[in-house]
């Protein structure tokens, strides 16, 4: 492994989140709130199993946790009150779900970064699972070892159930990781840190519509796996941290006390090829992140804090450990790498202000573009946005995987060379070239991860055409039918149903003003 330390976040500052007057919200810890464990979420069991065939049921649920001193937080989750269990599956396996619905309204199931089927699979807008209905799928896991997870996005009040917590790691691993030497006994030396801020209200309350903003909403407490002030008990020398950026906006940009190097390990979909060093890493909406953290030069009853910017968030509290010789080796994962045929055309994409792509609004019933199955093509992604007012954009892909090329024509950044993404952050004025290549056939979206800018239009979508069948129709939801559904089950007429993305199709949201031209700092084209 090289010795080289990278000390940087990569990105340029000037286009951190914090620098920019859009609703920016600087991070506290309410009063009252002691430190505590933090919560590992529990392994979800399976059902049943068979040989190589395993069953599960994702229940969608209210419940009430207790996040702050006082009165317990009315949340939503999966198998628990909030978030939920840990769903871990191997590479091979056919993977039989039951997705229930015990909420008082419509959901989806969708999940972010497994290569699955679509649209009824991949569980976007087109998928909805309705109050007390229950809905199968069945899918076989056909990539390598990774942290990816199911969220809620029922488009478009995606951002809204994310904000009630409808979000839980789904960890796929395989033979590759099994045999490399790195921690991976989960809650003792492996981790999942998922990075989400909240807004409370009164009585502890979250109020989504309160605070809704159409540039994203900032929350003012860091919640790490549903726990306010967290520490760590360090029980081995090496830990390995799996980092998810759940925020529906926030950037976590993540570094420890004294400078303690990490070992990144893994991006999203895959193991990186070749190990990197770093110091500090972004974590953005949607991205995940592995690093192997050593505390080796630490002793017994020390604290290593884990911070975003200045701000605390994790205590890593050094307990007596066993010495680990383990070396991580220089390559962990040989991507495959796919030819590109020279003479195909490269897709332009480009983030317009914070609520379209390539210039429209989100439409459910449209297609905006087409690809081959098992063909890979270059996408050149763009973010418009000036460097002034602008902002970086995660950009996603639904039911696949890429590589990135390039930045700008230049390199692309040590840690996301050689690893399978599904989100990557395009910052004003930037353009990233990405390798894309579908294994599924079915109806995809890709969009910013900021939530509220995914609900409130940029995002769009693309069919992957099987050649033997290239007439494949599917049915793909309308947003009179969605609106109707929610106004039913919210008990209100039609035009004060509070979702802000259904002006994206001229069904405006009643009552206040969702302007997004008064919100909007960015360049209009």
């Amino acid at each position: 492994m090289s010795d080289k330390v990278y000390t940087d976040y990569f990105y340029n500052s000037e286009d951190f989140d914090k620098n920019h007057e859009m609703g920016y919200k600087d991070l506290h810890i309410p009063e009252g709130v002691e430190a505590q464990p933090l919560i590992v979420p529990p392994v979800l069991e399976p059902d049943k199993q068979e040989n190589n065939d395993v069953w599960y049921t994702i229940d969608s649920q209210e419940g009430d946790f207790q996040f702050l001193p006082g009165k317990k937080t009315h949340t939503w989750g999966y198998n628990f009150p909030v978030l939920g269990k840990t769903m871990v599956l191997t590479r091979g396996q056919h993977v039989h779900v039951t997705l229930k619905n015990s909420l008082p309204e419509l959901t989806t199931y969708h999940w972010h970064g497994m290569e699955l089927s679509g649209p009824g699979n991949d569980g976007a807008c087109h998928s909805p699972v309705y109050p007390g209905e229950e809905k199968q799928i069945d899918f076989i896991v056909k990539q390598p070892a990774a942290l990816t997870w199911l969220h809620a996005h029922p488009c478009p009040s995606t951002a809204m159930q994310v904000w009630m917590g409808l979000a839980m790691g789904v960890v796929i691993t395989d033979a590759n990781e099994a045999k490399l030497p790195i921690p991976k006994t989960y809650g003792k030396d492996e981790f999942p840190i998922i990075l989400q801020d909240r807004i409370f209200h009164e009585d502890n309350q979250f109020d989504y519509k309160a605070d809704y903003n159409a540039m994203g909403i900032f929350g003012d407490t860091p919640i790490i796996n549903g726990v306010v002030r967290p520490y760590v008990d360090v029980t081995t020398q090496k830990v390995r941290l799996l980092f998810l950026g759940g925020s529906n906006r926030r950037e976590w940009r993540l570094h420890f006390s004294d400078d303690l190097v990490m070992t990144q390990i893994a991006g999203d979909d895959s193991f990186l090829e070749h190990p990197v060093k770093l110091t500090k890493v972004l974590i953005g909406p949607g991205e995940r992140q592995q690093v192997v953290v050593d505390f080796s030069n630490y002793k017994e009853g020390d604290v290593v804090n884990l911070y975003t910017d200045d701000f605390k968030l994790v205590e890593f509290r050094i307990h007596s450990y066993e010495k680990d010789d383990s070396v991580i080796p220089d390559t962990l994962f040989k991507p495959y790498d796919p030819v590109v045929n020279p003479n195909s055309p490269v897709p332009h994409v480009t983030m317009d202000n914070h609520n379209m792509i390539n210039g429209k609004l989100f439409s459910m019933e449209r297609i905006d573009m087409k690809q081959e199955l098992m063909n890979a093509e270059y996408w050149d992604v763009t973010n418009t946005n000036d460097k002034v007012n602008g902002m970086l954009h995660p950009f996603h892909t639904h039911g696949a995987h890429f590589l990135v090329v390039s930045r700008n024509g230049k390199e692309p950044y040590p840690n996301e060379r050689g690893v399978y993404k599904d989100t990557i952050e395009v910052a004003p004025q930037e353009t990233v070239r990405i390798k894309v290549y579908f294994q599924n056939t079915g109806v995809f979206m890709y969009h910013c991860h900021i939530i509220e800018h995914e609900d409130a239009g940029m995002m769009a979508q693309i069919q992957i055409v099987d050649p033997k069948h290239p007439d494949k129709k599917y049915h793909l939801m309308d947003m009179e039918t969605l609106t109707k559904a929610f106004a039913e089950e919210r008990g209100v007429p039609e035009d004060e149903v509070f979702c802000p993305g259904m002006d994206v199709e001229g069904m405006a949201v009643k009552g206040e003003d969702h302007s997004l031209d008064a919100l909007s700092g960015a360049t209009h084209h």
